[in-house]
């Protein structure tokens, strides 16, 4: 079924007039559907996948041959929920080095609808977080939908949650979260199903 505003009540989270699109360090979750605990589990503080986890794992680093002015930085694959950072406009397309990107301003200046010439009406613009997301996540539900006994299963929820990382500390304190995410599992509040 093709989204109906008037019909489907759902609200973006999605910074108003901003282009998810443009150069910029993305912090993004992604849940699974009902937050399951689907992708391997915690044991003494450490990430241990299941073969789940590993499709997921994958998944995530096919991401820059995907979309080729991409690069990942630091991310975790936990039982219910990805954390990771994605920078656009940093990949081999772009042929810089490894360079974080931070928006100006400007970029959350103009609270205006976006004009791309590529924008699809009611769809998602090619190159941005959603696209990016929206690969990832049918990639991943194809490969495990084809495992046996995992046919249509429902892996993610609908929606995401991205923060733009605007500047290098900001970067640093994100980094150091992803990182003690496993070692501080039983504290977060997707541990019990939070978010």
């Amino acid at each position: 079924m093709t989204y109906n505003p008037t019909i489907h009540n759902r609200r973006s989270i999605r910074l108003q007039g901003y282009d998810y699109s443009q150069f910029g360090t993305y912090f993004i979750t992604i849940c699974t559907h009902q937050k399951q605990r689907i992708f391997g589990e915690i044991v003494n503080g450490e990430m241990k996948l299941n073969l789940m986890g590993q499709y997921a794992f994958h998944q995530w680093n096919k991401i820059p041959q995907r979309f080729l002015n991409v690069e990942l930085d630091e991310f975790i694959i936990m039982p219910n929920h990805i954390h990771g950072i994605i920078i656009i406009g940093s990949g081999r397309g772009e042929g810089s080095e490894n360079k974080l990107r931070f928006p100006t301003i400007n970029s959350f200046s103009d609270p205006s609808p976006l004009h791309h010439d590529h924008h699809q009406p009611n769809g998602t613009v090619p190159g941005s977080i959603g696209a990016i997301i929206q690969n990832f996540k049918s990639g991943t539900s194809r490969k495990i939908n084809a495992m046996p006994g995992m046919k249509n299963i429902k892996l993610w929820q609908i929606n995401y949650y991205d923060h733009i990382i605007r500047n290098e500390e900001d970067h640093h304190r994100i980094v150091e979260y992803i990182q003690k995410n496993p070692v501080q599992w039983e504290q977060d509040e997707l541990f019990s199903g939070g978010l």
